[in-house]
């Protein structure tokens, strides 16, 4: 494992907030725009707290996004004032939370600040990991041709390449493929 369960979750969450917006998606569409939207977000992601599920809580989640995508396009370093400001912004308060299932984690809001909140500063404290840990090269953008969704990579060996929002490996294998027999063959 590279990260503790709680952070791996989180940068997985804010990877799959970033790719809802239609910079990282292969037909361009926004995937967080209405109500249904947010609710099959939120339904595949969980969070504790208070939820309004109004259109304000969705705006709010939705003005995260580009701060968040910015992190993918900068270096280990840069991202230090980035996370800071989020952290800030946030007036994050770490805390140590033991609820549910889930054991001792990491809780830097009150679980009444609003959602967008919460998930902007659980998501700069993922962050925070992967620039302490020295693992900032696991923060990537899709290497296939025609996408530009984000990722992290949990593999053990740090090689994927990959997204999983677009079946990107396979489309791409199946390219190289075709590739090499058409040269075979000529």
């Amino acid at each position: 494992m590279v990260f503790i369960h709680d952070t791996e979750m989180s940068l997985r969450v804010a990877a799959a907030l970033v790719n809802t917006l239609p910079e990282t998606d292969s037909d361009g569409m926004d995937r967080l725009v209405t109500q249904a939207d947010f609710d099959a977000y939120l339904d595949e992601y969980a969070y504790t707290g208070t939820f309004h599920r109004d259109d304000e809580e969705l705006e709010a989640v939705r003005d995260n996004r580009p701060r968040l995508f910015e992190l993918w396009s900068v270096g280990r370093d840069e991202a230090v004032p980035l996370v800071n400001a989020m952290l800030r912004d946030g007036q994050a308060l770490p805390q140590l939370v033991r609820h549910d299932e889930f054991d001792w984690h990491i809780h830097a809001t009150e679980s009444e600040a609003p959602l967008s909140v919460r998930m902007l500063v659980e998501s700069a404290l993922a962050f925070v990991d992967v620039i302490r840990s020295d693992q900032w090269d696991r923060v990537r953008v899709c290497a296939a041709d025609d996408c530009e969704s984000v990722y992290v990579d949990f593999s053990k060996n740090g090689s994927k390449r990959y997204c999983d929002t677009g079946n990107c490996g396979n489309r791409m294998n199946v390219i190289a493929y075709r590739r090499r027999k058409a040269e075979e063959s000529a």
